[in-house]
This record gives C-alpha cells, sequence and structure tokens, in this order.
C-alpha cells in the first residue's frame, strides 16, 4: 500500500489519516480476495480491514483466518454467528469495532474493486466540503462487461434522508466522532435497528437527523460488481420500480419508514413523523412533499405515487401507528 503524508504549515507533513474498514461477508470465496486487495492498496492513507462473516459454507471464515496470519492490517471479528442479512452483520461490525485509534471508518462489501484514491478523496472532500460524512457514485459492473455509472449525487433534499441512503453504503467513509456516536446507538438501541434492511441508509439517516454535514460526490471510487448472489444490487432499470411498488402495496416500504423514525429517534413533532402517522390522509400530504423528499427528480415522482398507492391500501387496512 502505497502511503503519502499531506504537506502542512510550516513544512511540516501530516501523517497519513488512518481508516477502520467493515468488510461484512457471507460465502464470498470468489469475490473478496479482489475485494480485499483493492483496500489493501489504498493509496494516501493507511487501513486496518475488520471482517465479520455470517456463517459461511464455502470456506470464506478459514480463508480470511489464513490471511490475518500473513496481513495484520486484517482483524478477524469472532465467528460462527448467522445474521440472516447484510444490515445485522454491518450493525454487528459497528459495535465492536474499536474506533481509539482512527481518524475515519467505513464500510466495505465483500465483492466490489475499490479505486485506489478511494479513502484518501473521500477524506480530503470532506476537508474541502467542511462535512463529517461522505459519499459518493459508483459504476455497476457485469459479467457481460456491461458498465453503468449510478449517480447518488443529486442536490441533497430537505428529508431526502428520511427516505433514501446517500449512495451505496460501501461508499461511505465517516470521522470518527460521527462514528462513535452511530456505534453508542448500535450498542444501546440495538433492538430498534434489528427489523431494519439497510444499515446504510439508517447511517445516513441518524447523521443527517442529527445535525451532521454529509457529502455526497460526483464521483465513481468503486466498480459495484452485479451477480446473481447479490442481496441488494444496482437500484436501476424497471424491476427495482416493480419491486419497490409491490413493497408499496404489501405495506412493507412503509413499515421500514416507521422503523427508521423510530431508530433515528426523529422527534414527537417533526412533520414527516406527523405523516407517517396519520393514515391515508397523512400519505396524501406526504405525497405533495415529494420534492423535499427524494434527491433525484424522476424518483419524485415514483415517491408521489406510492404514496398514493399507500394511501388506497390504507383505506381497506388499519394503519400501523409511529410509537
Amino acid at each position: 500500500m502505497g502511503l503519502s503524508s499531506t504537506p502542512v504549515a510550516g513544512g511540516q507533513l501530516e501523517p497519513p489519516p488512518r481508516v477502520a474498514v467493515a468488510l461484512a461477508a457471507y460465502s464470498g470465496m470468489e469475490f473478496i480476495a479482489a475485494q480485499i486487495d483493492s483496500i489493501m492498496k489504498q493509496s494516501g492513507v493507511t487501513v486496518r480491514v475488520f471482517v465479520s462473516v455470517d456463517k459461511s459454507s464455502d470456506g470464506t471464515e478459514q480463508w480470511v483466518e489464513d490471511l490475518t496470519k500473513k496481513e495484520p492490517r486484517v482483524v478477524l471479528l469472532k465467528t460462527g454467528q448467522v445474521f440472516g442479512g447484510a444490515a445485522a452483520n454491518f450493525f454487528r461490525l459497528l459495535r465492536e469495532m474499536c474506533l481509539d485509534e482512527f481518524d475515519y471508518f467505513a464500510f466495505a462489501d465483500q465483492d466490489d474493486i475499490w479505486q485506489s484514491e478511494k479513502l484518501h478523496r473521500a477524506h480530503l472532500q470532506m476537508r474541502l466540503h467542511a462535512v463529517d460524512a461522505y459519499s459518493s457514485n459508483v459504476t455497476a459492473f457485469w459479467p457481460s462487461g456491461r458498465r453503468h455509472v449510478i449517480k447518488k449525487s443529486q442536490p441533497q433534499r430537505q428529508w431526502d434522508h428520511l427516505f433514501e441512503a446517500a449512495g451505496p453504503g460501501c461508499t461511505y467513509v465517516v470521522k470518527q466522532a460521527l462514528a462513535r456516536e452511530l456505534q453508542s446507538v448500535a450498542r444501546t438501541r440495538g433492538e430498534l435497528l434489528t427489523g431494519l434492511t439497510f444499515h446504510d441508509w439508517f447511517c445516513y439517516a441518524y447523521a443527517r437527523s442529527h445535525g451532521y454535514a454529509w457529502y455526497i460526490d460526483d464521483y465513481s471510487g468503486l466498480m459495484y460488481r452485479q451477480h446473481n448472489a447479490n442481496q441488494f444490487g444496482a437500484n436501476a432499470g424497471w424491476r427495482p420500480m416493480v419491486r419497490r411498488m409491490k413493497q408499496v402495496w404489501s405495506g412493507e416500504a412503509f413499515a421500514q419508514l416507521r422503523l427508521m423514525v423510530d431508530a433515528v429517534g426523529l422527534p414527537a413533532t417533526h412533520p414527516v413523523r406527523a405523516m407517517l402517522s396519520g393514515g391515508a390522509l397523512g400519505l396524501i400530504k406526504l405525497a405533495l412533499q415529494s420534492y423535499r423528499c427524494r434527491r433525484k427528480t424522476s424518483e419524485q415522482f415514483v415517491f408521489c405515487v406510492s404514496c398514493l398507492f399507500g394511501a388506497v391500501r390504507s383505506t381497506s387496512c388499519r394503519p400501523s401507528q409511529v410509537r
């Protein structure tokens, strides 16, 4: 891993920033070596990778354990646990990692390939924009050779953090102070996080809800691998839209929204909490606020329609209440 120091006032050199990377794995033997190799080759920073393996049957645990014997920058957390999904695995990492020695905390999937300057660019951009957290666009790629830049850097909206993530979690880099606060929440209010499907959405929602500044970079810092084993892949095309509408009609989407509102500790006086607990009328009001709820214009329209669908559904089903 190449290192470079940053010049500071007086001509002295500042040591490279230290980054703790949380990597959640599950039956990842096909791609995990390339992912970890790309993390180890990050320039301008020092890294340590903490790996949590959801109990696997392909030898992932043993492979990582063998790697730790020759690569001291890789740490394997106790194995044998069954998490059943990426979010629970990442929350485990957040709870158990020691953050004392690090300036930044980052998430990593097991199957992507990072650009060598990914973390150092995040560090520089966070300094430039005076923010607490960073995410970016990604380049999805398929075995066929197809590539597609997934743009998540549209201007942030007043409430977008309550309704979408700041891009894939594998692009997230946050300062130590925010990481410590997220860790404290994961340790003390874990029961509120149990039902959440997306750890990255929670981190973004919590940060923005509690006054932390977040920058979304118009830059692709990694190759976002797409394959049949993805739990959640590139959110592009008509299939994800159909899936989302099914989640809306089943009530699953609004159940996740209500869980998120509770998990981030949104105050009772917040208008989004009031609208989500207001039955059909509340969802109609929320539909009219779609421009505040999603960053991308086309997704504002989809959000509006989803809320109206939810309102129709709630007239025939007893609405769930936000606590």
